[in-house]
């Protein structure tokens, strides 16, 4: 009687166990096709509408019209400074470096602010023209330098500056920047 009790115990454990096992490797295998999707799928954020249009960011690459937001704004806060706010400055454009570039930047953004610390030189930049290429990662920023000493203007000149990003998940990083020569600079040097 006892072995017959036992037994029948014994299957009842085992038909327990089997069934967990069948419902953990269906678990299993619903966890591995969802994981997919999560992979492959692309994301989107939606951001404050502040901007004339709706904008989205997506992890399948940047729009170019969000790259286009984002240069004018970097291109303005990098552009436009005074001694008076070179700490602010600094910090500023290094919160939009790429952390991998940030170390140079950092580097290149203190000899700007060592040379303009104590003097009363301010630059403001007007943007003329804003050209992006969201496959390429840059953008161009065509404009109006003007440097003042105290309230005299002493110098406006065009400039044209170039940017470089990275794009990782769904931030857009500042890697580099360069001022290009204008093509009123390549008239006159021929």
């Amino acid at each position: 009687m006892l072995v017959q009790i036992s037994h029948e115990r014994s299957q009842a454990l085992l038909r327990q166990r089997n069934l967990f096992a069948l419902i953990s490797a269906g678990l299993a295998i619903a966890l591995v096709i969802a994981g997919g999707f999560a992979a492959t799928r692309d994301r989107e954020v939606v951001l404050v509408p502040t901007v004339r249009a709706p904008l989205t960011v997506s992890s399948a690459g940047v729009s170019a019209q969000y790259m286009e937001f984002v240069t004018r704004d970097a291109a303005l806060m990098l552009l436009n400074r005074s001694p008076e706010g070179l700490d602010y400055w600094m910090s500023q454009i290094l919160e939009l470096a790429d952390p991998a570039a940030n170390g140079t930047l950092k580097g290149e953004l203190m000899k700007i602010v060592e040379e303009q610390r104590g003097s009363d030189v301010t630059q403001a930049f007007v943007i003329k023209e804003i050209k992006v290429d969201p496959a390429a990662l840059t953008s161009e920023v065509k404009g109006t330098l003007k440097t003042f000493v105290g309230a005299t203007v002493i110098g406006s000149d065009e400039r044209r500056f170039r940017f470089s990003w990275t794009y990782q998940g769904l931030r857009l990083g500042l890697s580099g920047f360069v001022q290009i020569p204008t093509d009123d600079t390549n008239k006159e040097t021929k």
